[in-house]
């Protein structure tokens, strides 16, 4: 008589199995805290390589996202970038219900002029230019690694501002700047070694990249930027009419 094949299920996946379940069941909602790795050592009386993996393979499947430092929240529904509306990153994640976040990882002034070809025409800014780099979060979450080059005519002793608010609130209230339109060219790329470690991911994950251009009053560019939005995190919609 053959004996029966049992397959026994590792721990880690059985861990995150009841974190899952404990997710679709409503005991823990979206947004909110889940177990720590402390937490799943206490609870299940693990080494913490264990608690570790079965944190990973629930954000692996898609159910919590980890924040470096903060710990391991049930995923929200993926924000929606509308990408023929002029919106500002700001107002589109107090739309989403989330609390927006800006960290400043890099700025300086240009003394040459910065050109980019955004679908198929290329535009220039002469200098000065502003050129900033912000890591913008969501809940704590980094959702966007952006890179702009700001028109220094247009928007005089900008490097002096509080480069953590929304910039298109500057533009309009310090500059009082009316944006007129902005082109866009939208594609999908991996995360690479050289940024990864901005959107706290374990391993190489997708993100979109836009490059853009931005215009005000009288058909001026005043900014051009290129972000990497975080693919776990984003869907982009278009509208046609």
């Amino acid at each position: 008589m053959l004996a029966e094949n049992h397959t026994v299920v590792p721990k880690y996946q059985s861990i995150a199995g009841d974190i899952i379940a404990s997710i679709k069941s409503g005991k823990i909602r979206p947004g909110e805290r889940t177990f720590s790795e402390n937490e799943i050592i206490a609870r299940y009386a693990v080494s913490n390589t264990t608690a570790r993996k079965a944190l990973q393979e629930a954000e692996h499947e898609g159910w919590i996202t980890k924040v470096k430092g903060k710990g391991a929240f049930v995923r929200t529904d993926a924000v929606e970038r509308r990408i023929n509306k002029i919106l500002s990153f700001t107002n589109n994640m107090l739309q989403s219900g989330r609390k927006p976040g800006t960290r400043v990882l890099d700025s300086r002034i240009l003394q040459t002029a910065y050109s980019a070809t955004i679908n198929g025409r290329k535009y220039t800014i002469n200098a000065p230019v502003f050129k900033v780099n912000r890591l913008r979060l969501a809940d704590g979450v980094p959702m966007m690694l952006e890179t702009r080059y700001i028109s220094m005519a247009l928007c005089p002793g900008i490097d002096r501002m509080n480069l953590e608010d929304s910039l298109y609130e500057i533009y309009e209230k310090k500059y009082k700047l009316h944006l007129t339109r902005i082109e866009q060219t939208l594609s999908v790329e991996m995360l690479n070694s050289a940024v990864i470690g901005f959107f706290d991911l374990p391993s190489p994950a997708p993100a979109f990249r836009v490059e853009g251009v931005t215009f005000c009053s009288k058909n001026l560019v005043l900014e051009m930027e290129m972000s990497l939005y975080n693919g776990k995190e984003y869907r982009f919609v278009v509208e046609a009419k």
